[in-house]
């Protein structure tokens, strides 16, 4: 019982560690455009990009594919930047039916590229171990505990910026997404591959 929970501790750390916050601003990015009124798309688009990086999370584990960490690490705010780029394109706009099957796609592929990043550090704290398949279930629900507990911040922030102090929902977009797009270009930089 004590390793299961050493295991989900670590995938909640993982997510949580304010010194390696890229999920967090993945997740930032991926909420921020919605309120609790569109609880079902959040909760598909969150499945859709844990379905994307735990399939690559066991991937790689099981050496089915092996990629370049230096590439992951560059990819990664890569595609926190896409996103955020989308939400400052899209602020205030409905989404049609034809470019919500392009947000799921996108969101299953980056949960791809982020389930490879996981996959260097599980690999790094399970080396000793054995049988990797229940470790492996419970960091990611360790992730999806922790991807849970962000997701509701970003709502109720949200909620309390758009309600208590008027902000619009458009402005607020802009805002977080722009915030997200400074931080997130130095990332870029440091983990250049040219």
């Amino acid at each position: 019982m004590s390793e299961f929970w050493l295991y989900i501790k670590l995938g909640l750390n993982h997510v949580l560690d304010w010194q390696a916050y890229d999920h967090i601003l993945f997740l930032i990015v991926l909420t921020v455009a919605y309120t609790f009124d569109n609880w079902k798309r959040i909760l598909l688009l969150v499945t859709l990009f844990t379905l994307g990086h735990t399939t690559s999370l066991f991937l790689a584990v099981y050496d089915v594919v092996s990629v370049n960490s230096r590439l992951v690490e560059f990819l990664i705010p890569i595609t926190i930047l896409a996103g955020a780029i989308f939400n400052v394109f899209t602020a205030g706009k409905t989404t049609g039916k034809n470019k919500i099957g392009v947000l799921y796609a996108t969101t299953i592929f980056f949960g791809l590229i982020h389930g490879l990043g996981f996959s260097s550090f599980f690999n790094a704290v399970s080396s000793n171990v054995s049988a990797k398949i229940l470790p492996l279930i419970e960091f990611a629900l360790g992730i999806e505990l922790a991807q849970l507990i962000v997701v509701s911040i970003v709502l109720i922030v949200s909620f309390i910026i758009q309600t208590i102090f008027r902000f619009s929902k458009r402005d607020w977009i802009l805002v977080i997404s722009s915030v997200v797009i400074g931080m997130v270009i130095p990332m870029i930089i440091a983990n250049k591959i040219w």
